[in-house]
């Protein structure tokens, strides 16, 4: 498997700036070498950015992967890191990111796809039933949202949360909290995932009550004792999809890459099996060893993806 080269985005003006790239985009090179396309499928299509939040592993994780297929087949793949989610679609829509692997289009960013989502392509969704969730400790003595209410000095009045501008955080700000009258008594404590996860096992070490906003699918569901709290007003929202999001004409021009995109589904096995591997079992400087052990233990999506 080639090297990849990874870059991080620099320009974030206003928090909503397209991020800006140096390299070609797929489509964006007419010279003559571009007659002989990635694959031999006679495509002005020879290079792919991908990009993504890093600190969401579904992301990175489907970052990883298609890298592996898309080297595979002849592309060059770059990515680019974002840490925000309203940066990354501003950037999708103006096409300097070719594609988000991993959109939580539906219901979590349903906002910026209102936004921008005139200038996006749906390749469709790889992951059925992606839900927001708060969740607590296997050995905290409450079952559901609702009961945080009048507990607060259980949890110190906190609900440890994620990035700022990230769905969760504002669904949990603009309807959770508002929903079961917990914004009086409680803060939503903004920081990131990283940050998050490392309270959630200071407390889990120390038998500790805490309370803290997840997702599914994500591996922390199964790497930590947490159950999800029951959300009877339905504030969360509802379950949706994890959607491959493209810039508008990336379908035209690279039809290959938007065919096996269109076509791609993981079953909640084979994802928490491939996150488990790029999250836990490698790790950071080892995604690419993990993606190529995945496709070991799952030859038939290998089969389907890299013919």
């Amino acid at each position: 498997m080639s090297a990849h080269r990874l870059r991080t985005s620099t320009r974030l003006a206003a928090g909503l700036a397209a991020v800006a790239l140096t390299t070609t985009a797929c489509g964006g090179d007419d010279t003559d070498d571009t007659t002989a396309a990635a694959g031999g499928n006679g495509e002005n299509c020879n290079s792919v950015t991908l990009g993504f939040i890093p600190s969401w592993t579904d992301g990175l994780s489907m970052a990883y992967l298609w890298q592996d297929v898309l080297e595979d087949r002849g592309y060059e793949v770059e990515f680019e890191e974002i840490n925000d989610a309203a940066p990354l679609y501003a950037g999708l829509a103006g096409g300097d990111v070719d594609v988000y692997p991993s959109a939580w289009s539906e219901v979590t960013h349903a906002d910026y796809m209102a936004e921008y989502g005139d200038d996006i392509e749906d390749l469709g969704a790889w992951y059925e039933g992606a839900k927001l969730t708060f969740a607590v400790p296997e050995y905290t003595d409450i079952d559901s949202i609702a009961d945080l209410a009048g507990n607060a000095d259980m949890f110190d009045g906190r609900i440890v949360g994620i990035e700022p501008g990230a769905g969760l955080t504002r669904t949990t700000k603009e309807s959770v909290m508002p929903t079961y009258g917990l914004t009086d008594d409680y803060t939503l404590v903004e920081s990131s995932t990283t940050a998050m996860l490392a309270e959630l096992q200071a407390a889990v070490d120390a038998q500790e009550d805490i309370v803290v906003t997840l997702w599914r699918p994500f591996w922390a569901n199964s790497e930590f004792p947490v159950k999800d709290l029951e959300d009877p007003e339905g504030a969360l929202g509802d379950s949706e999809g994890l959607h491959n999001l493209a810039r508008t004409g990336f379908s035209d021009e690279c039809a290959e890459v938007a065919d096996l995109m269109s076509s791609f589904e993981l079953t909640d096995e084979q994802y928490g099996s491939l996150e488990n591997l790029v999250v836990n079992e490698y790790g950071e400087g080892q995604y690419p060893d993990a993606v190529d052990a995945w496709f070991e233990e799952n030859p038939e999506v290998a089969a389907a993806l890299k013919g």
